[in-house]
C-alpha cells in the first residue's frame, strides 16, 4: 500500500511537468512563427528544432529526473546498522552461575566464613572489644590470602590447565601471601593489620575476576560472595573498636 501511494504521489507531478513543458514548447513555437520578420527565410524557420525533437529532449530530461528520484528511494530503503547488544558486566554474568556451584564448594566456603563472622558477633553480644579475638580474625584472614595465592599456583601447574605457568600467573599468585605476611607484622596495630588484610582480599578478588579470568564462572561467583562477607566482618570489627570498651581476654580468663 505504501509503494502504491508513493508511486501515485511521484507520478502525478511528473505528468504535470510533462504537460506544462509541452504547452511551453507549443507556445514558443507559435510565437516564433507568428512573430518572425518577413525577411526571415522559410528555410531558416524550418531549420529550428522540430516539435518532435523538443519533446524527445524533454522526455529524456524527465527520465533522468525520474532515475535520480529512484536512486534516492533506493538509498532511503537501506536499513541502518543495528547497534550491537551490550554485553553484561563480568560480575553480573558470573553471579548467574552461582547456582551451578558444587555442593562441597558451597558448604566448605560458607563454613570458612565462621571465623570471620563469629568475632564481631561475640563482641556485639558481650558489648566488649577483645583485641585477642580481633588478632585471631586478622590472622585467619592472612591465612585465607595465602590459600588464594596457592590456589592460583596449583591451578596453573597441570598440563591441560587453561592458565599457563608463566610469570603472570605464578608471579601474581605470590602477591597475596606477601600481603598476608606484611599484615601479620602489624600485630601491635590491629587497625593497620585489618586494613592490610582487606586490601589483600580485594587484590586477590581482582586477580580472579578480571586480571586472570580463567577460573570457572561458579567459582568466581562464590569468590565474590565469600570475599564480601569476609571484608564486611573485618570492617565491623574495626567499627567496634570505637563503640565498645576494650578488655583483655587473657586477664578475664585468669580471674
Amino acid at each position: 500500500m505504501f509503494h502504491l501511494v508513493q508511486r501515485c504521489c511521484f507520478q502525478i507531478p511528473l505528468n504535470l511537468q510533462k504537460l506544462t513543458l509541452h504547452r511551453q514548447l507549443q507556445y514558443r513555437w507559435n510565437k516564433t512563427i507568428c512573430c518572425s520578420p518577413p525577411s526571415l527565410s522559410p528555410q531558416r524557420i524550418l531549420s529550428r528544432p522540430s516539435r518532435f525533437q523538443l519533446l524527445s529532449q524533454a522526455s529524456a530530461c524527465v527520465t533522468k529526473a525520474q532515475g535520480f528520484h529512484c536512486s534516492l528511494r533506493c538509498l532511503k530503503k537501506k536499513k541502518p546498522k543495528e547497534p550491537e547488544p551490550e554485553q553484561p558486566g563480568l560480575v553480573r554474568n558470573d553471579m548467574k552461575s552461582l547456582k551451578d556451584s558444587p555442593k562441597p564448594a558451597i558448604y566448605l566456603g560458607l563454613a570458612g566464613l565462621i571465623p570471620f563472622v563469629s568475632v564481631p558477633l561475640i563482641m556485639a553480644a558481650q558489648q566488649t572489644y577483645y583485641p585477642e579475638l580481633a588478632f585471631a580474625q586478622i590472622t585467619y584472614g592472612a591465612s585465607i590470602l595465602s590459600f588464594l595465592g596457592g590456589a592460583r599456583w596449583g591451578f596453573a601447574l597441570p598440563q591441560n590447565s587453561p592458565a599457563n605457568p608463566d610469570w603472570m600467573n605464578l608471579g601474581n599468585s605470590v602477591v597475596p601471601p606477601l600481603i598476608a605476611w606484611f599484615a601479620i607484622l602489624f600485630k601491635d596495630d590491629l587497625t593497620q593489620a585489618a586494613i592490610t588484610v582487606i586490601i589483600g582480599l580485594g587484590i586477590a578478588l581482582h586477580y580472579d575476576l578480571a586480571f586472570l579470568p580463567t577460573y570457572p564462572s561458579w567459582f568466581k561467583a562464590l569468590r565474590v560472595v565469600l570475599t564480601l562477607v569476609a571484608v564486611f566482618s573485618l570492617v565491623t570489627t574495626l567499627v567496634l573498636t570505637d563503640v565498645f570498651p576494650e578488655k583483655q581476654l587473657s586477664i578475664s580468663a585468669r580471674k
